[in-house]
């Protein structure tokens, strides 16, 4: 168990569901053990621990590189358990890493939009093959997450939603060679089951429904 990890959460706990008033549904989808990606569209800094507040594990996440190099912000971010990621081009080294985490049996958490999408649409932004490729090459199942806030900004007071949808299996994203095509064909399945959960998708579906 990553101590510091627990400990950094501990801290942020009462600005998360105070501050933030963070509300959490399905988090009973994330399996108790055993290898899991967690994939979730990108609002704000803290995102990985509204995430973590309501998964009962240790947990790994990627952030970017430029982090780890601010003054005691850097330092923190990485005992907790963060893996640096050059957002232009992914080293080696941090694929080995996440899959050493997903090895051993971590949770792991990414965000297949590459960097923070504040104000935005998360249907209408692009998308890294991250999230497809991990899959691939781990077989661990994938549980979509949706972070929510009004007008898609996180700010304190606002109420911030984090939803975990159902688990995607490795069989449910028809792998066959590992291709690069297959990564993305597979990162935008999981990132339209991250959408799907958004109440701008249920006003939208039942939109249609009424004009049907």
């Amino acid at each position: 168990m990553n101590k510091f990890f627990s400990t950094i959460k501990f801290i942020l706990r009462p600005i998360i569901k105070f501050f933030y008033r963070a509300k959490c549904y399905g988090a009973e989808n994330v399996p108790q053990s055993g290898a899991v990606i967690i994939a979730a569209n990108h609002l704000h800094a803290l995102d990985p621990f509204f995430i973590s507040e309501f998964v009962n594990r240790d947990m790994r996440f990627m952030g970017k590189e430029e982090l780890i190099r601010l003054p005691l912000i850097g330092r923190l971010f990485k005992k907790a358990g963060m893996i640096p990621v050059n957002r232009t081009m992914v080293s080696r080294e941090c694929i080995d890493e996440a899959l050493k985490a997903l090895d051993e049996g971590y949770a792991f958490c990414i965000f297949p939009q590459g960097t923070r999408r504040r104000g935005k649409d998360p249907r209408k932004t692009p998308i890294k093959n991250g999230v497809g490729m991990f899959a691939y090459y781990s077989k661990a199942p994938v549980v979509p997450v949706l972070i929510e806030s009004k007008n898609m900004r996180t700010r304190l007071f606002r109420k911030t939603i984090v939803r975990f949808g159902k688990p995607i299996t490795y069989d449910e994203l028809n792998f066959e060679k590992g291709s690069v095509s297959e990564f993305h064909d597979s990162s935008e399945m999981i990132f339209q089951r991250i959408c799907d959960m958004g109440s701008f998708a249920e006003k939208e579906r039942a939109n249609e429904n009424n004009n049907s």
